[in-house]
C-alpha cells in the first residue's frame, strides 16, 4: 500500500516530453533488486502526477527504463486510490471497443480520440512482489492500456492516423519552442 504521507511529502519527479528517445524505448522487466530504488521513486512519480494533475505515469516518462507504472482514477473530491503495477501485461481484452479521448502528462496539452478494447484484465504485482490480476472497464481500462503502452514505446498519438499524429506532434513542437 502506498502511504499517502510520504507522497505528500515527496519532491515531484520531473516529467519528460516528447520527442525524448526513452519514451519510445521497450521497458526491462523490474527485478527484486530494483524494489529499494523504486520505494523512493514511485511517492515522488505520485507526487509528480497528481500535481500535473494526471491519472497515470509509467516509468519512461521519468527516464526509467523499467517495466512499471502507476495509476489513480479516482475523481476529484474522492478518496485517492494509488494504484502500483510492476511489471503488468494485459492477459485479455474484450472484442468490444471503445473511444475515449486521451491526453498524455508526456503531450502536454494535446488530446485526441482514440480506439481501444472497452474492458481488459492485466496482470502485474505490487511493492512485495505478489502477483494480482484485475478487470477493468470504462476510465480505468483505457488508463491501464495507455501506460501499458508507455512501457512499450508506444505513445496514444500512434493509435491515430499519421496525419493526425504529424499535426499533434507539430503543435506540441511549436508550443515547448514558444514555452522556453
Amino acid at each position: 500500500m502506498i502511504d499517502h504521507d510520504v507522497i505528500a511529502q515527496a519532491t515531484p519527479m520531473p516529467i519528460l516530453v516528447a520527442p525524448q528517445a526513452v519514451l519510445r524505448q521497450k521497458t526491462r522487466l523490474v527485478r527484486p533488486e530494483d524494489m529499494g530504488a523504486l520505494r523512493t521513486t514511485i511517492p515522488r512519480m505520485f507526487a509528480a502526477m497528481y500535481a500535473a494533475p494526471g491519472i497515470g505515469l509509467a516509468a519512461p516518462q521519468v527516464g526509467l527504463g523499467m517495466r512499471f507504472a502507476i495509476v489513480d482514477v479516482s475523481d476529484k473530491g474522492e478518496a485517492r486510490n494509488p494504484l502500483v503495477l510492476i511489471n503488468p501485461e494485459v492477459i485479455a481484452e474484450t472484442e468490444d471497443m471503445a473511444v475515449r479521448e486521451e491526453g498524455c502528462l508526456s503531450l502536454p496539452n494535446q488530446y485526441a480520440e482514440v480506439i481501444r478494447p472497452e474492458a481488459v484484465r492485466v496482470r502485474y504485482q505490487d511493492m512485495e512482489g505478489k502477483k494480482h490480476e484485475l478487470e477493468a472497464n470504462d476510465l480505468l481500462a483505457t488508463c491501464l492500456q495507455h501506460e501499458i503502452d508507455h512501457l512499450e514505446g508506444i505513445l496514444f498519438v500512434d493509435h491515430l492516423s499519421t496525419l493526425k499524429r504529424n499535426m499533434i506532434m507539430r503543435r506540441l513542437a511549436k508550443e515547448q519552442r514558444l514555452k522556453h
